[in-house]
């Protein structure tokens, strides 16, 4: 078995009469929601999903080809799990941060979750304190690092100065989230990963910047206003950036009834990555169990220069825990080498080897599963 870890740990809770239901956060959660949260709650115990943030938008040498992949051009699957940004949405802009324009994302999203794969939305939204300031009163730009001020949180509460425009943020994500509807006009399921990596001080969210009953205010308000809208197709993720025990991961966490994955990001930066991650995941997989919550390794790439990185750093720690996904981040799109007669490889041939190992798991190996349970529904 591949995850005896899992097992041990689960036929340990079912002994003790520890395990609570296995449900969506949602008790309104759609049956196609349900369908996914169970569905990859079983997938974890089979292997761990592959995932690439903007994999269906564009790649190093493309930039947005109909059905074209960087994971499909070299292994010639998709990935199990397609990450899009939602970053700028919240100004009413046409295109996203990273310059992909929001109508694509939709309908990349459609065609992902029509191919039966998963779906996962970040959204690096801008300073709502800052942005409303003149440009010479600033001290940076107002995005999401925007870090300049401890009261960004506190202001977009109910009864701060800049709830009402907080709101109209929330409404406008909400205009985009009732466009996500399969051909019958259903809601398309998805895990939606906001105020991401609240462990680290990068963005205007994270620790040192909001008190841990903001942050967890934050995240109940944000929920609450969504399914109060009528949302009940999302799955949200809890997400920190590197923790070094299960009391600093937990900092600012909304509480079970609001979470469905718990989540955390961590980039191979040194040799001290490999026991930094295989503690992390010991700790974060071990109380996602026993709360009954999904897991992901949400971001993560290689330590810079480092052959095989794949094959022998990442994948044998991921296998030892019961991780649902694993995401790396975007293939930023370079014009010069589109342009060259020689372009690069998307991946490092090492990425070969972690694709055929039985122990990850690509598109074509979650659509027997039919995650959705979509096939002879009427």
């Amino acid at each position: 078995m591949k995850h005896t870890y899992y097992l041990t740990l689960l036929t340990l809770l079912i002994l003790t009469g520890c395990t609570k239901k296995l449900a969506t956060a949602d008790p309104k959660a759609t049956k196609e929601t349900i369908a996914l949260f169970k569905s990859m709650w079983n997938l974890q115990q089979k292997g761990v999903m592959y995932g690439h943030q903007d994999d269906l938008m564009y790649g190093r040498t493309w930039w947005h080809e109909k059905d074209r992949s960087d994971t499909k051009d070299f292994t010639g699957d998709y990935p199990a799990i397609a990450g899009f940004e939602l970053g700028d949405l919240e100004l009413g802009k046409q295109r996203s941060l990273d310059s992909v324009d929001f109508s694509q994302i939709a309908e990349q999203i459609k065609a992902h979750y029509k191919r039966g794969g998963i779906i996962t939305l970040s959204w690096h939204l801008n300073n709502p304190l800052t942005i409303q300031l003149p440009e010479n009163a600033r001290k940076s730009k107002p995005t999401s690092w925007d870090v300049s001020s401890d009261k960004v949180v506190a202001s977009i509460l109910p009864a701060g100065e800049n709830h009402v425009l907080f709101n109209s943020w929330l409404d406008k994500l909400s205009a985009f989230f009732s466009n996500l509807k399969d051909d019958r006009g259903k809601p398309i399921p998805f895990i939606f990963r906001p105020y991401h990596e609240h462990s680290g001080n990068f963005f205007w969210w994270g620790d040192s910047l909001a008190t841990d009953e903001e942050y967890a205010a934050l995240w109940c308000y944000t929920v609450s206003y969504l399914r109060e809208k009528g949302f009940h197709n999302i799955l949200y993720a809890y997400n920190t950036d590197r923790t070094t025990s299960l009391q600093q991961y937990l900092k600012g966490y909304p509480g079970d009834d609001i979470v469905d994955m718990l989540s955390f990001d961590m980039y191979d930066r040194g040799p001290q990555f490999n026991a930094e991650l295989d503690s992390a995941l010991n700790y974060v997989t071990k109380t996602a169990i026993a709360r009954r919550k999904l897991t992901a390794l949400s971001e993560t790439g290689p330590r810079r220069g480092m052959e095989n990185w794949w094959s022998s750093v990442l994948l044998p720690i991921l296998s030892k825990y019961p991780v649902g996904y694993t995401l790396t981040w975007r293939h930023t799109y370079n014009r010069r080498a589109a342009q060259s007669p020689n372009p690069p490889k998307p991946f490092a041939a090492d990425f070969i080897n972690f694709y055929n190992s039985p122990k990850t798991l690509f598109l074509k190996d979650i659509q027997e599963a039919d995650v959705y349970k979509l096939k002879g529904r009427k």
